[in-house]
């Protein structure tokens, strides 16, 4: 079983590296100053609470977090079908998880940046 502490540690990673490559775009897509409240400090205060309500999420829904646990051990070729069939299969997770990154896309919407990995799944892509 994979430790909550891996887990969590894998999750922090994936958000500052997502803030990252999202920074990235947005400053290198325009020489234009960016919008007010477009900062490296706004992006990680977005993605901590996002990460914040991620976990407590998480926690207080144990099936949802023993699948997004579980597929850790899913070959990466298939994590992504792996979770659109689950998100399908569970309107109201997907919802609720949509609802969570609200804040995010909101950020990317008004500061640049293309969809987020899970775009295509969520219907955004």
């Amino acid at each position: 079983m994979v430790s909550h502490k891996s887990f969590a540690g894998r999750m922090l990673v994936a958000t500052v590296g997502s803030g990252a490559v999202l920074l990235g775009t947005a400053v290198s897509a325009s020489a234009q100053p960016a919008p007010p409240n477009c900062t490296a400090a706004d992006l990680a205060g977005i993605m901590s609470g996002v990460t914040a309500s991620t976990s407590a999420y998480l926690f207080t829904h144990p099936p949802v977090n023993d699948f997004f646990t579980n597929l850790g051990k899913v070959p990466n070729d298939q994590k992504r079908e792996a979770l659109a069939s689950y998100l399908d299969a569970n309107p109201q997770v997907k919802a609720d998880l949509s609802g969570i990154r609200q804040p995010a896309k909101d950020f990317r919407a008004r500061c640049g940046g293309g969809p987020g990995p899970l775009a295509e799944v969520e219907g955004e892509g």
